[in-house]
């Protein structure tokens, strides 16, 4: 029910709330009452909208879990070793989201904040854990998935994609350059545990500036994949 409600439909009656998540208008207008009253949502009588408290279950995920607190000191160490802002971020369905963060904040897109939801295809990070999965999950995922294009350099093709998806496997480590925000590159590697299952991504995202796409990689893909290594034993 909560989903429900986005930058497009800010404000639902139940009928319309009922419809978008496939129940009657008397089931959602109990669920909707019931979230009034424990302060996640507000109503006038006929509409309703989300309260700032929605805003307590994200955090509750990011100081309970356990891997944005095992990430920390070691994307602290990124930071530090290539003077640019790492996150680590998973998979959620087709979502890629960024869990945890370290460094400087830039003047980039809201995308890149802690705790924000982007399509997987357009980070490096989530292109890297998608392209990791299976050929048959891939073949699928294409053939289900819509490709949203966010710049003039986003990959909308599905054979480039799946092109780029085989290139990763094959090196195990992305770059991904303007395809969510222009002027913007990402470089990430994955996150094993010791039983070699992937959990998570780790990546650094800077200005492209006048670095190449050859240079940024030299320069920041040693200091990610030796504090990968260094972070098995612990996932």
């Amino acid at each position: 029910m909560i989903e429900a409600f986005d930058d497009a439909t800010p404000r639902l009656t139940s009928s319309q709330a009922g419809e978008r998540c496939g129940m009657t208008r008397t089931a959602a207008r109990r669920y909707l009452l019931t979230l009034t009253h424990l302060g996640y949502m507000a109503t006038d009588g006929k509409l309703f909208w989300l309260t700032p408290r929605v805003l307590r279950l994200g955090q509750s995920y990011l100081e309970s879990a356990r891997l944005p607190r095992t990430v920390q000191p070691f994307l602290q160490r990124v930071t530090a070793g290539t003077q640019e802002a790492a996150y680590v971020s998973v998979l959620d369905g087709d979502d890629v989201v960024f869990i945890a963060r370290n460094g400087a904040n830039r003047t980039m897109n809201t995308g890149y904040v802690l705790g924000a939801r982007v399509q997987a295809q357009v980070t490096a990070a989530g292109i890297l854990m998608l392209a990791m999965k299976d050929s048959h999950w891939i073949d699928h995922w294409l053939e289900t998935h819509e490709l949203k294009p966010y710049t003039t350099h986003t990959i909308s093709s599905k054979d480039l994609l799946r092109s780029e998806m085989t290139l990763i496997r094959h090196q195990g480590w992305a770059i991904s350059e303007q395809q969510l925000e222009l002027g913007i590159r990402g470089v990430a590697v994955p996150l094993f545990d010791r039983r070699g299952h992937l959990q998570a991504a780790m990546n650094v995202i800077l200005p492209m500036g006048q670095e190449s796409s050859e240079a940024a990689a030299a320069r920041v893909l040693p200091v990610l994949q030796e504090t990968a290594r260094a972070m098995r034993n612990l996932l």
